[in-house]
């Protein structure tokens, strides 16, 4: 699938501000599930841009805006070409009958520790408090069953997205993933730290992935900033290695996923943050459009 994404950040000032020092991750990645063709980012006022790769890989763009403004908007035109990826399902068929307790017993050694080890710690957003591992704990097989790695995960992000609320105005951008439980509600920021924070609970690495999800065609026309913008989860399952859930939405990560790039959760992966000289408030304004481009 062909998709042209268009993301405007618009910071307006009550009063004049200064020396502001921004850093930018609106760069898709490029991987064996998507490929970037085009970006173009425009800055104004004017700024040149500095680009680097940040701990984990993804490209950051940083600049600054030294004189008075009153309005810092940063706009990002990008193509993007996405493919199909298999299902959960499909990829439980490549396990070649794994036995389930060989995996479980794998992650908990110090290989895994040390290869892993940023992606298995709780961080302030995906914090392990007793409440987080009930809910983890509750995840489990049948009676005399027993559950895959990769099963045990389908099953969490089935159980968060079938007993939470999706709610915008019920959660903030500070939201942990144990405030979640308490409040039973949330979006998809809050439902990716409660499953990365169940995940690490159990020992499976797992990242926050930030990008967005193109449903416009399914809706009669391109989509907006809430079902464009995007947070799901990879999880490291032996023998496949990161595979994505999506704990908000049904449908599997495919092609009409794009990601922009992952981290130990929401705030290795801001999209945009910086600070400057300034008093008073400042409103920000966020348009995402995503539309599909027929080749």
């Amino acid at each position: 699938m062909k998709l042209n994404i268009s993301h405007v950040t618009q910071y307006d000032y009550e009063e004049s501000a200064t020396d502001s020092v921004n850093e930018i991750r609106l760069t898709p990645s490029t991987n064996e599930r998507q490929s970037c063709y085009q970006q173009a980012i425009f800055i104004e006022p004017n700024a040149s841009l500095f680009s680097y790769e940040d701990f984990f890989g993804n490209r950051v763009h940083s600049f600054s805006v030294n004189p008075p403004h009153k309005r810092l908007t940063i706009r990002t035109q990008m193509t993007v070409v996405t493919r199909h990826a298999p299902s959960p399902e499909e990829q439980a068929a490549l396990l070649n009958g794994k036995l389930a307790r060989e995996a479980w017993t794998w992650l908990e050694t110090e290989e895994v520790v040390n290869r892993f080890a940023e992606f298995l710690m709780p961080t302030g957003y995906a914090n392990a408090t007793a409440d987080v591992e009930r809910y983890a704990e509750s995840v489990a097989a049948k009676e005399g069953e027993e559950m895959s790695v990769l099963s045990w995960l389908i099953s969490l992000s089935s159980k968060i997205r079938t007993e939470f609320i999706y709610d915008p105005e019920a959660t903030t951008v500070t939201t942990k993933a144990s405030d979640l439980i308490e409040r039973k509600r949330g979006v998809c920021q809050d439902f990716a730290h409660l499953m990365i924070a169940c995940c690490r609970v159990h020992h499976i690495p797992a990242r926050y992935v930030s990008g967005y999800h193109f449903v416009g065609d399914l809706q009669g026309g391109s989509a907006d900033f809430e079902q464009a913008s995007h947070a799901w989860v990879e999880a490291y399952v032996p023998q496949l290695g990161w595979c994505s859930f999506d704990p908000t939405n049904e449908a599997p990560v495919g092609e009409r996923y794009v990601k922009l790039g992952h981290g130990r959760d929401y705030k290795d992966i801001v999209p945009v943050k910086g600070v400057y000289r300034g008093m008073g408030q400042q409103k920000l304004k966020v348009t995402v459009d995503v539309r599909k481009i027929e080749d």
